[in-house]
């Protein structure tokens, strides 16, 4: 089973609890406070799995938490660190924001990625001791570790991409030109999911080619297989447009090019303009004197596609069908890597996965604003630091806090508490 697009529960581990202890020690009087401090929850990193080519390890396991971090102990001992979980995904695969479909990150270059932090220990009573406050009968709890739904989404990163009707041959010839050994049979959507492979040039070197299954008209609306498969062409720096140019199956070979065509601008107007070559395959079943193939030249020549005649049942042409492609590829830009499109001022509640709740009471004159995510969120801000006040003014904006503290009735110069920062109100 081939499997692309799912979603996933993460959770970081929540920091440990400072230690409330004092020193004990015979003949040692007035030991003071020996509280250790509480460990780091672990992270949730994704990394790249490059022997796997699909989501499917995430059928029956899609929650990850990690492990909490341990409490600190007496003796200024510091609580173990929780262990972080690496969450293995396929190249290419984006991760997003389920809600609002945006790219969080594209695990296309980058190694790893660590999606959510760990909380943050908190202090034993050591840390509180003074001069005037010498046996602190308190600590610091730990932060709670970052969780949220996020939403994968697999993206091959294949320079070539192979398209075509169903059964015109695509399998096949990437089956000569490269290592992969894809499932061939003389009957449409034999291939039912992406097959990869690496194309050698010589020298070591060599691209990536997939097979994208069989499009048919309409498969931008969801017809056929080919809407499930279509993402996979989006990084694909040049499309081989795979024709059966002997009509075996009853089809027109130039109605054939025009249809696909039709789809990809349907799907995706960049994704149309993407260049391609068309490859004219089954040449060993046609006449090359014929009308019907004069036209067929004549109509890509209209186009202004290049055009390679092969036959991957004799070989015929798929040396030079290589060759063009790859002095095609040379210049041609580099694959598309995707971009962040989550914002800082995202990031600051979608990490509170199903607590993002706001709630605004009156108070006399002041205005006491809760909710979890805003508890979770004021351990990130700097008080003393004007950048880190506008960052927390955007968020508060963002995310509807100062609507709801107007639809509260909060005027100019009134009291604002949010969990014991309190400031005046200013439109």
């Amino acid at each position: 089973m081939f499997i692309d697009n799912i979603k996933i529960y993460v959770k970081a581990g929540d920091g440990g609890n400072g230690a409330v202890t004092f020193h004990r020690e015979k003949y040692v009087s007035a030991g003071g406070p020996d509280g250790g401090d509480g460990g780091r929850g672990g992270n949730i990193i994704f990394r790249i799995d490059d022997g796997a080519n699909t989501l499917l390890a995430f059928r029956y396991k899609r929650k990850f938490i990690a492990e909490n971090g341990e409490n600190g102990k007496g003796g200024k001992k510091h609580g173990k660190c929780g262990e972080d979980v690496i969450i293995k995904v396929p190249q290419g695969t984006l991760i997003k924001d389920p809600e609002t479909g945006k790219i969080i990150f594209d695990m296309g270059a980058d190694r790893e990625y660590v999606l959510c932090k760990g909380g943050r220990g908190g202090w034993g009573n050591r840390h509180f001791a003074t001069p005037t406050r010498q046996i602190p009968r308190f600590a610091k709890s730990g932060t709670k570790g970052e969780e949220r739904e996020v939403l994968l989404e697999l993206k091959m990163l294949a320079e070539v991409g192979l398209i075509g009707f169903p059964n015109v041959g695509k399998s096949s010839i990437l089956s000569e030109i490269s290592s992969a050994k894809p499932k061939i049979a003389n009957y449409q959507f034999t291939t039912l999911s992406p097959n990869l492979g690496v194309v050698s040039i010589g020298e070591g070197r060599g691209f990536l080619a997939a097979d994208i299954p069989g499009l048919i008209e309409g498969a931008s609306e969801g017809h056929g297989l080919g809407h499930d498969f279509l993402r996979h062409i989006d990084r694909c720096r040049l499309l081989l447009h795979v024709v059966d140019v002997a009509g075996t199956d009853g089809r027109n070979p130039i109605e054939d090019i025009d249809k696909i065509n039709r789809e990809l601008v349907k799907y995706s107007p960049e994704l149309a303009n993407r260049p391609q070559i068309i490859v004219a395959n089954k040449m060993d079943s046609v006449d090359r004197e014929s009308e019907e193939l004069r036209s067929f030249v004549e109509h890509v020549r209209e186009l202004g596609y290049e055009l390679v005649f092969v036959s991957a049942y004799t070989g015929e042409g798929l040396d030079e069908l290589v060759r063009v492609t790859k002095a095609r590829l040379e210049t041609l830009p580099p694959i598309t890597l995707y971009e962040a499109e989550f914002s800082p001022e995202d990031e600051a509640v979608a990490s509170t996965q199903g607590a993002k709740e706001t709630y605004v009471r009156r108070e006399g004159d002041k205005f006491i604003v809760e909710g979890e995510w805003l508890y979770n969120f004021m351990g990130q801000i700097n008080f003393d630091s004007f950048d880190s006040l506008n960052f927390f003014q955007r968020v508060l904006q963002k995310n509807g806090v100062i609507e709801k503290l107007c639809e509260a009735g909060v005027s100019e110069g009134d009291t604002v508490s949010i969990y014991d920062f309190e400031f005046d109100f200013v439109f």
